[in-house]
């Protein structure tokens, strides 16, 4: 691990929060914190869901930031650190706050030529039908949710409103697109890198929240299998489409391959999962690097990136 890591003050884990992902990201950051103290580092674990949390921030010399969701990857907390002159892991207030929406990155993604599957943005006052005659089976999903939340997967009209129901509670921001019969597959981020990418089987319909954190059922390949050249083709596609919405650090980008192998994006998550679930420390072990070898790794370009922005 890096010794300025080790050695250089107090180290922030922001954990919790007060989004509908609370309950992940205690897990990860949990795994964080002991990871990091099992390093030598002197931590201090800080949930914006306690009072006087921002208090806190004064005391450390970097933090790495595990909340998830609105809140933690949408720009707000990173702003507050950058006005604090607090130095954080991961992407900076635009990428962050671009890619957390996941309509507006699918229209960028559109419009920059990348390839994503078709979509509609949904109101009470859609004609559910006629979006199901458009686009066929659909996923609906919330525009700045995360884990799946919210999610469902819709073939009818009728089914179509009582999915989007269900995603219009965790926003107003509702999206439901295009499904594409296919693989799924998973791309770490790490710095100018690609890790190896990561195949997922779930047992039901789709990769949902159960099929995420809590399944044991549900299966990761990594290597995922891929010939070479599909393998730097993927590659090359996750980390233009990472940096097309300004994202930096780390993250990972989901995409799935439909049955003539085209590949189509999904989204992007800049703090992606660290629980014992998670894919990134799974791809990062293929690799050869470990959890603290990660989170070294991690640290050292974010520190690079904030001290050229400052």
């Amino acid at each position: 691990m890096n010794q300025n890591l080790i050695d250089g003050g107090t180290v922030a884990v922001l954990l919790g929060g007060t989004s509908a992902e609370r309950a992940i990201s205690l897990e990860s950051g949990n795994n964080v914190v002991h990871a990091l103290q099992q390093a030598g580092a002197h931590v201090l674990p800080i949930d914006p869901a306690v009072a006087g949390w921002m208090a806190q921030l004064s005391e450390v010399s970097f933090a790495f930031n595990l909340l998830h969701g609105p809140g933690g990857e949408d720009g707000t907390i990173q702003g507050l650190l950058d006005l604090m002159q607090v130095p954080y892991s991961g992407s900076g207030v635009l990428g962050s706050a671009l890619s957390m929406d996941k309509i507006r990155t699918k229209v960028l993604w559109q419009g920059a030529g990348f390839p994503t599957p078709d979509f509609r943005v949904l109101d009470a006052r859609c004609d559910w039908d006629a979006v199901i005659a458009e686009l066929g089976t659909v996923f609906v999903k919330p525009s700045l949710e995360g884990s799946s939340l919210g999610m469902a997967k819709a073939s009818t009209g009728k089914e179509l409103e009582a999915a989007y129901q269900l995603a219009v509670t965790y926003g107003a921001e509702v999206l439901a697109e295009q499904f594409i019969e296919g693989p799924e597959y998973t791309i770490s981020i790490l710095g100018d890198n690609t890790l190896p990418s990561i195949r997922i089987e779930v047992p039901g319909d789709f990769y949902d929240f159960e099929a995420k954190y809590r399944s044991d059922e549900t299966q990761f390949f990594c290597p995922s299998g891929l010939e070479d050249h599909d393998e730097a083709a993927l590659s090359q596609l996750a980390s233009s489409a990472f940096r097309a919405v300004g994202c930096t650090i780390w993250g990972r980008v989901d995409v799935i391959r439909d049955q003539v192998g085209a590949w189509h994006l999904l989204e992007v998550n800049t703090v992606p999962g660290m629980t014992s679930h998670s894919l990134v420390p799974l791809s990062a072990k293929a690799a050869g690097l470990s959890l603290a070898d990660l989170l070294s790794r991690i640290y050292t370009d974010s520190v690079g990136v904030r001290h050229a922005q400052s």
